[in-house]
């Protein structure tokens, strides 16, 4: 009769399945932390409209709104972007690449008369023609004078901005509006780009749009003159972009980025957890059959532990190599002291048998009187003995006699 744990016990199988169920917690805390939000601070932070943490571009985005500003967050692919001219898109620091055909919608915007603020490194991967930028070594607050009068560095002769490229050389439709005079000098960090009817603005950093960076000397005046840069005249829309930042005008490109989908899968661990419980103590019962304690497998198990525990493999190498060696030399009619090269060779001559019988008597009989021997090549020694072994004591078919 099966034994019952003792009171307060926990069976075999119960605490089985309380170590899975610790293994999965500990998981799922381990993934909880990898992919955690960074911390609010602004390395690693996307100057997104949405993002009210230091590196984020909700308080531009708010102030737009509150100045009147024909603003509006643009989430769909740049092909569905109208080519009215004077608009102006807001590209900050994008995250996400672009596709060949968003390549060729941006081109189409800027060529109609829309005009775009670019603002970080990755310019290069949306017009191909930008120039050579190199990354700065050292992304520092720095600041910037203005080198040429426009209407954007208009009342701001300095502004501060933490780069993350430098523009260099400029081609003859490019021109360097803020510079800087400390080392490295003489990098533009706003760069005014002419393409046919459009332009390109591109800021070194997105530091002046930011939350934290917008109340600095001078940003706010830039952050505002590229504002009132667009041609009112023609009803423009000011688009901020937030589809190369991940987001995306569907409902699953808003829920994908909101904690429902690691809630949902949580909740299918869950209920798996729940069916599998209900299960296993609500199934049918069934009575494990007892096993009698004169089965020879208990005694087979019982001498293979111990073979184990004391790493005696050489002991069943020496049995099949006396019992195979003892059934030859019967067979054969020698004396049990005869040589195994003598054995294998009568053996071929006489039985058929294989050609490499004698190296495996030899290799036996040198194994059998180790201490230690690898459990692999004991067993596979075992094998070939006792399969020798069958082979002797399988019975003959009669031959018949031929008239």
């Amino acid at each position: 009769m099966q034994s019952l744990p003792a009171s307060g016990g926990l069976s075999s199988s119960d605490r089985k399945l309380l170590w899975g169920a610790a293994a999965i917690a500990v998981l799922l805390l381990g993934s909880l932390v990898a992919f955690a939000p960074s911390a609010t601070g602004e390395a690693g932070a996307v100057p997104s409209s949405y993002d009210s943490t230091s590196g984020g571009a909700l308080a531009a985005y708010l102030l737009l709104l509150d100045l009147h500003y024909p603003v509006r967050r643009w989430e769909q692919p740049p092909a569905a972007l109208p080519t009215g001219a004077g608009s102006l898109l807001i590209l900050a620091e994008p995250t996400d690449p672009p596709s060949g055909p968003d390549r060729d919608a941006l081109r189409r915007f800027v060529d109609s008369g829309g005009r775009i603020l670019f603002c970080g490194a990755s310019i290069g991967m949306f017009f191909s023609d930008a120039g050579f930028l190199f990354p700065d070594v050292n992304p520092e607050w720095r600041q910037f004078h203005a080198i040429f009068p426009s209407s954007v560095s208009r009342a701001a002769p300095t502004i501060t901005m933490r780069p993350s490229a430098f523009w260099s050389p400029l081609s003859e439709t490019q021109i360097a509006l803020y510079e800087s005079q400390s080392a490295p000098e003489n990098l533009p960090a706003v760069v005014s780009w002419k393409i046919g009817q459009g332009e390109i603005l591109w800021w070194a950093g997105a530091t002046p749009l930011t939350n934290a960076g917008i109340s600095e000397a001078g940003n706010l005046r830039l952050f505002l003159n590229t504002m009132d840069s667009i041609d009112r005249k023609q009803s423009p829309v000011i688009y901020w972009d937030e589809y190369f930042h991940g987001a995306r005008g569907s409902l699953w490109g808003y829920v994908q980025k909101t904690p429902i989908p690691w809630g949902c899968v949580q909740l299918a661990i869950f209920a798996i957890a729940v069916l599998f419980t209900f299960s296993r103590r609500s199934g049918p019962v069934f009575t494990p059959a007892p096993v009698s304690r004169l089965s020879p497998l208990e005694f087979i198990e019982t001498m293979g532990g111990l073979y184990q525990r004391a790493g005696a493999a050489s002991i069943p190498v020496s049995v099949s190599y006396r019992r195979l060696h003892r059934e030859l030399a019967r067979r054969l009619g020698f004396a049990l002291a005869v040589e195994d090269s003598e054995l294998a060779r009568a053996a071929r001559q006489r039985l058929g048998a294989e050609e490499h019988l004698g190296e495996l008597l030899q290799e036996a009989s040198l194994c059998a009187k180790l201490q230690k021997l690898p459990a692999r090549k004991a067993l596979r020694l075992v094998q070939k003995m006792e399969g020798y072994l069958s082979q002797l004591r399988k019975p003959q078919p009669a031959t018949q006699e031929k008239n």
